[in-house]
């Protein structure tokens, strides 16, 4: 009998799907605990969250000043305009704000958890560490960020006269989930460092700060940093990419499709790196 006909074989997948329905319902149904208490966390200190949010919403607007200091010299830059740089700064903000929000934990992985020993309770509950560490981390200051690539991009593309088709709004959204998990990714296989050379926050600080590259179009640089922040770490597929085809509505395939392929190869690699990583970490505990 071929394993086409073996009645066996529906079942194991049923089986496998329910399984499956059953993880994400307690991942999902945890996370609601976590957000739930750190909430409860937030209330006593709501001044430390007014001014963490403020503080990311003002600095933003600090380098959207320097912005428009260089564009009192020039008119555009390598044929973008002012409100086109201001659209792609303010759609960079939009993924990297939400990972901000929600992965920040990882920070905590690369620079201190580990070297400390306090990585060890992940090990020792019921869950799986990775979805721990980001489930036990939310970031409120993001939404300081989040806010303002979202004024940023409304501004720039209402002075555009800017019209997205349904398409466009569409493939504008699946690039933002996109782009945050490559942000996502990216911190997970550099956070993952850690738990070989115990600490890994410098490592993973240089690679980050390259995403400053893709707030601007990409084809200002050289072609070493071009092919560095498309094709190595792939920081402007969070923003540039996408954002030119919201603009021009030119090469979805490129722009979106790419930002899709490197966002799940991002995580991919993140976990396999983790995987690894836990399987030879070794406690730096007393």
């Amino acid at each position: 009998m071929t394993e086409a006909c073996n009645p066996s074989v529906p079942a194991r997948v049923g089986t496998a799907v329910r399984r499956t329905g059953q993880r994400i319902r307690r991942f999902f149904r945890l996370y609601r605990i976590f957000i739930s208490q750190f909430l409860k966390r937030l209330v006593e200190y709501r001044i430390d969250f007014l001014t963490g949010a403020f503080a990311f919403f003002f600095g933003q607007l600090f380098n959207v000043l320097f912005v428009f200091l260089i564009f009192e010299n020039i008119t555009e830059l390598d044929g973008w305009s002012l409100q086109h740089i201001i659209f792609i700064y303010g759609f960079s903000l939009i993924p990297r704000g939400i990972d901000h929000l929600y992965a920040d934990n990882l920070w905590k992985v690369a620079y201190f958890l580990v070297r400390k020993g306090d990585f060890d309770k992940y090990l020792t509950r019921p869950i799986d560490p990775l979805l721990h560490v980001l489930m036990e981390g939310f970031e409120p200051d993001a939404l300081g960020e989040l806010l303002t690539g979202i004024i940023l991009v409304i501004a720039a593309g209402t002075s555009l006269g800017l019209e997205l088709t349904a398409a466009q709004w569409l493939l504008g959204a699946v690039a933002v989930a996109a782009g945050t998990l490559i942000y996502t990714g990216i911190k997970i296989i550099f956070a993952s460092a850690a738990l070989w050379i115990k600490r890994s926050g410098s490592l993973l600080h240089m690679v980050y700060m390259t995403s400053d590259f893709a707030k601007y179009p990409v084809s200002i640089y050289n072609a070493f940093i071009r092919t560095l922040v498309t094709y190595v770490i792939p920081f402007a597929f969070t923003s540039f990419y996408p954002a030119s085809y919201l603009l021009t509505g030119k090469d979805p395939l490129f722009c979106v499709g790419g930002t899709v392929i490197a966002g799940i190869t991002a995580v991919c690699l993140g976990r396999f790196i983790w995987t690894r990583g836990i399987n030879a970490y070794e406690s730096a505990g007393s």
